[in-house]
C-alpha cells in the first residue's frame, strides 16, 4: 500500500513536465503576439477560472485553511506569509526570464535552463532542506551533469541567463516544499493573485490593446488550464510525498518533452551528439530514481 501510495506522488510530479514539454505547440500558434501579452492573460485567466472554481466548490477548504491561519501564532503567520510571497515572486520570475530570454536572448538558453534547474533543485534540498543523496542518487546526477556539458555550446551570457531562469524554478520547489498544512488548490490561487500584483504594473505601463482575436483567447483559456493551473496543482501535490531532488530530477522530463516536439511535430533537426546528451538525460532520471520505480513497479505490500 505504501508503494501504491508513492507512485501516485511520482505520477503527479511526472505529468506537470510532460505537459509544459509541449507548451510550444500552443505558443508558436501566437507567436504574432508579444510574449509579455501572453504571460499577463496567462495569469489573469488562470486567476478567474481558480477562484470560481474556489468559490463554487471548495468553499469548506478555504474555511479549513483560513482557521489554521488564524490558529497560527504570530511569528509562524509571518513566515508563512513570507514564504507565500517570496513563491509568487519566484514563479513570476521564472515565467517572466523564460518568456525574456526566448524573446531576447536564444531559444537555446531557454530550454538549457530546464537542464541546468535539476541540479540546482536537488543541491538547494541538499542544503537548505537537508535532504539526504544516496551514492547512486548523485552518480545520477553527474551523469545530468556530464549531459548537460555537452548541451553547453552558447556564450557565456546565454548560460548566466540559464542560471537565473532556472534557480527561480529551483527555488521555488523549495519553497512550496517547505510550505505544509494547507490546500494546495487554495495556495495555488494565493499565488496567482500575488502573480497578478507583481505584473500588473507592467501592464498597465505598457499596455497593448486588448485583443479580439477568438482564436487567441482559445488558446489562453488553454495555456491557463493545462499548462498553468494543472501542472502547478500537480507540482505541489507531488511535493507532500516526494523529495524536492527527485522531483527536480523530473524536470529534466521537459526538456526531452521538448526535444521530441521538435524533432517529430516541428520537424526540426537533431544532430547525434544532442540526441546522444538527451537519452543521457533520460538514464540519469532513470537511476535517480530507480528505487522508486521498483516500488511503483513491483508494489510492496
Amino acid at each position: 500500500m505504501a508503494a501504491a501510495g508513492k507512485s501516485k506522488y511520482f505520477l503527479a510530479g511526472i505529468i506537470p513536465y510532460i505537459i509544459w514539454g509541449t507548451m510550444s505547440i500552443p505558443l508558436r500558434n501566437i507567436k504574432h503576439y508579444p510574449p509579455q501579452e501572453i504571460l499577463y492573460y496567462r495569469i489573469f485567466v488562470s486567476i478567474v477560472m481558480v477562484w470560481v472554481t474556489i468559490a463554487l466548490f471548495r468553499r469548506q477548504a478555504l474555511k479549513k485553511d483560513l482557521d489554521y491561519v488564524k490558529a497560527l501564532n504570530p511569528p509562524e503567520q509571518r513566515k508563512l506569509l513570507f514564504l507565500t510571497l517570496l513563491s509568487a515572486f519566484l514563479i513570476t520570475g521564472n515565467w517572466f526570464t523564460y518568456i525574456y530570454a526566448v524573446n531576447s536572448v536564444s531559444l537555446k538558453a531557454a530550454a538549457f535552463a530546464y537542464m541546468v534547474c535539476p541540479l540546482v533543485t536537488a543541491l538547494g534540498g541538499f542544503i537548505i532542506l537537508k535532504e539526504r543523496l544516496s551514492k547512486i542518487k548523485v552518480f545520477a546526477l553527474m551523469l545530468a551533469f556530464v549531459s548537460i556539458l555537452l548541451l553547453a555550446t552558447g556564450s557565456m551570457y546565454e548560460v548566466i541567463w540559464a542560471v537565473v531562469i532556472a534557480s527561480f524554478y529551483a527555488l521555488y520547489v523549495i519553497v512550496v516544499k517547505v510550505i505544509q498544512n494547507v490546500d494546495k488548490f487554495n495556495f495555488l490561487g494565493i499565488q496567482l493573485i500575488l502573480a497578478g500584483l507583481i505584473m500588473l504594473p507592467m501592464y498597465l505601463i505598457k499596455a497593448h490593446p486588448f485583443p479580439a482575436d477568438g482564436f487567441f483567447w482559445s488558446h489562453i483559456l488553454l495555456i491557463a488550464i493545462v499548462f498553468t493551473i494543472i501542472p502547478l496543482f500537480l507540482n505541489a501535490y507531488a511535493l507532500l510525498g516526494m523529495p524536492s531532488s527527485a522531483l527536480g530530477i523530473l524536470i529534466y522530463l521537459n526538456p526531452i518533452v521538448a526535444f521530441a516536439v521538435a524533432f517529430f511535430y516541428f520537424k526540426e533537426e537533431i544532430d547525434i551528439h544532442q540526441l546522444f546528451a538527451y537519452l543521457l538525460l533520460l538514464l540519469s532520471i532513470l537511476i535517480f530514481n530507480v528505487q522508486l520505480l521498483k516500488n511503483v513497479v513491483y508494489k510492496k505490500r
